[in-house]
């Protein structure tokens, strides 16, 4: 296709340049010829006759000869520059055809005779120049005869060698005409072979690359096949296999939820320890202070009254403490819609003894009641991990004066986002990105499981469809001086629509 497109090129840049070269480059230089010997009948010879016959006096006929021979030089001049301004083609094949096909030009194209007849003119137009300017000698003279004759034969001598290069400027052309519709034939010849060659190539090669896609194809298909009952197998097999994983999952969720309860369970026995501690000391008291009051002879109702109501007190204050960590314990089976704050406040409550035994103090910001509709003691078991968590690196890198939690919480959109910071030095970059992954921890193992925060994320991102995640800054935690921090963000959809709905 390639080379027919190269042709079809070649062929039609040679009819352009045949085209330029006839009939222009050729014409234009026939019509300077037809001009000069048109201007040497009419405008010279004719007037010669005039004059002759006292039509009009030399001196009027001498403006025009004048006249006739600058156009004739002009016309002489042009044609000479237009022989030597000639153009070859710039088509290299088309020349190269012409070369092999064209034998005859040599024949038809002789330059000697083309040099032979443009000098003899130019002699005829000196020697007419010179009898022109004696006729002007043999005017004065009043023999003008002699000389007309002379002119005469000059000027049909003159036109006759310009008929002849005419005639030689013609002949080149009709044989280049020629020459350019053998090379065109040659070309078209070349094309239309070509163009069946390459029908040809193409149907071959059709045949071949149908019959190699055939093979392929079958190929194909014996190894889709193949592959077809590989799946199959595989996917009964994979069935199996997902399901037992499955299960296999839900046991290991089942038994880290329950690791995460019995940790959680571990300090919070603590803290009803200690919170119980006080209140049964002081009924302790009060028993004793009823046998000592007895051996004194000093019981009395008002006594008894007394003592059995401060009794009774300390026993509900007991029973609330019981069941504020029995609610804590009890798994969230559906939402309910409580106020973020109280949730947070709830779980510093059950941390309290924690953070005063290790002098950590904390400070809450809410700036307006936020009400979520979510699983309250699923969040305040999150809120426990964290602050246990923060506990712990207080405790280790902070002296006991300075040991601060703080707890932002603001709304964002249909959003609540927390920050939950606490200034224990932050957590270290190559420690960071492992935090949340499962049994992971940097505590010894009696202190520590490794499930806290990745529970936390847990219940954050699969029950709440929030996220969670860390970051360490520096943060000026008590307005007073600036620590490096660990900052956990939590954002969890407020879902106003729900709490709109339940109110």
């Amino acid at each position: 296709m390639l080379s027919i497109v190269i042709l079809s090129l070649i062929s039609t840049f040679s009819i352009k340049y045949d085209f330029d070269k006839l009939y222009e480059q050729r014409t234009k230089p026939l019509i300077k010829l037809e001009n000069i010997k048109d201007t040497y009948t009419v405008n010279i010879q004719d007037t010669l006759y005039d004059i002759e016959n006292r039509q009009i006096t030399y001196t009027q006929a001498t403006e025009v000869i004048n006249l006739a021979l600058q156009l004739i030089e002009t016309n002489w001049k042009e044609y000479k520059r237009s022989n030597f301004t000639i153009k070859q083609p710039t088509i290299y094949l088309g020349n190269i055809i012409k070369k092999f096909l064209v034998t005859q030009q040599q024949f038809y194209k002789n330059e000697t005779l083309h040099k032979s007849i443009s000098e003899n003119i130019d002699k005829k137009m000196i020697n007419i120049n010179a009898k022109l300017h004696n006729l002007e000698i043999a005017n004065h003279n009043n023999n003008l005869s002699e000389e007309f004759s002379k002119l005469h034969l000059e000027i049909n001598a003159i036109n006759i060698y310009i008929t002849s290069l005419i005639n030689y400027d013609l002949t080149l052309a009709l044989n280049e005409k020629r020459d350019t519709e053998r090379v065109f034939d040659v070309i078209i010849a070349v094309s239309m072979i070509s163009i069946v060659l390459i029908f040809l190539f193409s149907i071959i090669l059709s045949v071949l690359l149908i019959n190699h896609f055939k093979r392929l194809h079958n190929i194909l298909e014996i190894k889709v096949e193949a592959k077809t009952k590989e799946l199959v197998e595989l996917n009964n097999s994979l069935e199996k296999r997902v399901v037992q994983e499955v299960k296999n999952n839900r046991k290991k969720d089942i038994i880290m939820f329950q690791q995460a309860r019995l940790a959680s369970l571990g300090e919070m026995l603590n803290n009803i320890a200690h919170q119980w501690r006080q209140p049964l000391g002081s009924i302790t008291m009060i028993v004793q202070s009823f046998q000592t009051k007895m051996l004194l002879g000093k019981l009395t109702d008002e006594f008894i009254n007394e003592k059995v109501n401060d009794a009774l007190f300390l026993a509900e204050n007991m029973s609330n403490t019981l069941d504020d960590f029995k609610n804590f314990f009890s798994p969230d089976k559906t939402k309910k819609i409580f106020n973020i704050k109280e949730c947070i406040e709830h779980s510093f409550e059950l941390s309290k003894y924690a953070l005063e035994k290790e002098s950590i103090k904390y400070n809450i910001r809410v700036k307006k009641d936020i009400l979520i509709n979510s699983y309250y003691n699923e969040l305040s078991h999150v809120f426990l991990n964290l602050i246990n968590n923060s506990k712990d690196a207080l405790c280790s890198n902070v002296n006991k004066n300075a040991r601060i939690i703080k707890v932002i919480v603001k709304q964002y959109k249909d959003d609540v986002i927390i920050n939950f910071i606490d200034n224990g030095g932050g957590i270290p970059k190559d420690i960071a990105p492992k935090i949340f992954e499962p049994y992971y921890t940097t505590k010894y193992k009696s202190a520590g499981t490794g499930i806290g925060l990745y529970m936390s994320k847990q219940i954050i991102e699969k029950h709440m469809y929030g996220s969670i995640y860390q970051k360490n800054i520096i943060h000026k935690i008590d307005k007073e001086n600036n620590y490096p921090c660990s900052l956990f963000i939590i954002k969890i959809p407020i879902l106003k629509k729900e709490i709109e709905n339940a109110e």
